[in-house]
């Protein structure tokens, strides 16, 4: 197992920094750090202009393979993945960010998930009764909703409860107070901020995680070795819990591992709509200020979190899948 993993890392490995520098030459192609200074008022003269982007690695009249080994060397020595065209450090943009989206995504993606699962396991054991259909008929609403509607939606919920309630319970903009100080009055701050966006994520994550474990639970919940369980006096709901759902969550886990990247990366309109600085909207803004380290950085961020999924992976279908780990 260990050599198994030791394996796929090492491939992920290669992959990653493929990828990265791919995307460095694409993004050096399509983003135009010079034209930010086009519009300044007064103009800057062109040797003012050339010296800054010279300092920041960024000048398009430096020979492209001087800039590009300039920010690899940098990373490979320094872990410095260079500067945003105004001067800072994507270093600290980055890793600020990260620390944003995790604190947001992982919750969501872990309550979506368990969410989901447990609703389709509940709802397989109950074809066609009225909890199936009700279930059905709910999370068929909340697979059509937008994100921005349900984003908003919980935005006003969210309002009229701080109105009903005479003071905020919960905020609807922001990741953390400025003037909060201690460890629990942070973390309660952290958690008020948290609840509605990560209750926009869950909401429109459960329902295809829903319907897929549903859809994949009924195809083995009569399969002979679920027959041979209950015949060996296993209840019906035992039997399916240990020997279907074994086999049926086995996609569910994979498709999950992989969707954390595009997660991470997508959550742009709910960290808009509450004004999380995380890693979504840090990639458009890098994209719209031709900030090309801060649009690089995180595809690297990207790339790796698709590896890590991958990884993980491959280890819940060995862990899952007998089949798997006696090949």
């Amino acid at each position: 197992m260990i050599g198994y993993v030791g394996k796929r890392i090492a491939t992920w490995a290669v992959l990653v920094f493929l990828a990265t520098n791919l995307t460095w030459f694409l993004a050096t192609w399509f983003l135009d750090p010079r034209s930010n200074y086009a519009l300044r008022r007064p103009p800057l003269p062109d040797s003012v202009v050339d010296t800054t982007l010279t300092s920041y690695n960024l000048n398009d009249k430096t020979p492209l393979i001087e800039r590009w080994w300039t920010w690899l060397s940098g990373i490979l020595l320094h872990w410095d993945w260079g500067a945003t065209p105004v001067g800072e450090s994507v270093n600290g943009e980055v890793g600020y960010r990260i620390l944003t989206s995790v604190q947001l995504v992982a919750g969501a993606t872990i309550i979506a998930t368990v969410l989901g699962v447990g609703l389709g396991v509940y709802t397989a054991l109950r074809q066609y009764r009225f909890a199936d259909r009700a279930w059905q008929f709910i999370s068929i609403a909340a697979i059509n909703i937008p994100v921005a509607v349900a984003g908003l939606g919980i935005v006003l919920l969210g309002i009229s409860l701080n109105q009903s309630v005479g003071h905020t319970v919960l905020y609807v903009a922001g990741s953390g107070g400025v003037d909060v100080h201690g460890f629990f009055p942070v973390l309660a701050d952290r958690l008020r901020h948290l609840i509605l966006p990560t209750l926009t994520l869950v909401v429109v994550q459960y329902a295809g995680l829903h319907f897929v474990q549903r859809s994949l639970l009924l195809d083995t919940i009569d399969a002979d070795y679920v027959r041979t369980a209950r015949a060996k006096g296993l209840t019906r709901g035992t039997a399916v819990r240990r020997h279907a759902l074994r086999t049926a969550i086995i996609p569910v886990a994979v498709g999950v591992a992989f969707a954390i990247p595009a997660v991470f990366v997508g959550a742009v309109i709910t960290e808009t709509i509450f004004g999380w600085e995380g890693m979504g909207r840090y990639f458009v803004t890098s994209i719209g200020t031709n900030d090309i380290h801060g649009a690089v950085a995180v595809a690297a961020f990207g790339a790796l979190t698709t590896a890590v999924g991958a990884i993980l992976a491959d280890i819940v279908v060995v862990y899952l899948d007998p089949r798997v780990r006696v090949g």
